[in-house]
């Protein structure tokens, strides 16, 4: 089991870039694919971006591509989310998430229900 915490949210003027990090205790982080979920008031939970085990490779939905980009540093326990050229779209409760299974081979998908640790979520809006 991963426990997660993320940190860095907060009020960013439209165009502006943000760090989202994520803290992850338990030794089998290394051997969990690791994603970003965000959820906007009144709509459901949606994938932002993922990245595998080893941070060798990421995926990322369309609405973020080329604006975003995932990172983890497997020592320190941490994953973060770089966010630039943001929009008041992106304006939502942010959170991490584990892979429920070690080396999952889905964790591209970017399926909520192939997660299994969640953190509590930092709120980032964005003004227009």
């Amino acid at each position: 089991q991963v426990q997660l915490v993320e940190s860095g949210g907060g009020l960013m003027q439209a165009g502006g870039s943000l760090r989202l990090s994520c803290a992850a205790s338990g030794r089998t982080f290394s051997r969990h694919a690791m994603g970003w979920f965000r959820q906007a008031p009144g709509k459901e939970r949606e994938f932002v971006a993922a990245i595998d085990w080893s941070g060798s490779s990421t995926s990322y939905a369309d609405s973020v591509e080329g604006r975003f980009t995932i990172s983890r540093d497997n020592a320190k326990g941490m994953v973060y989310l770089q966010m630039s050229s943001l929009k008041p779209e992106d304006t939502a409760v942010y959170c991490c998430a584990a892979a429920s299974i070690w080396y999952d081979t889905n964790w591209y998908r970017g399926r909520s229900q192939d997660f299994g640790s969640w953190g509590q979520g930092t709120q980032v809006t964005v003004s227009s």
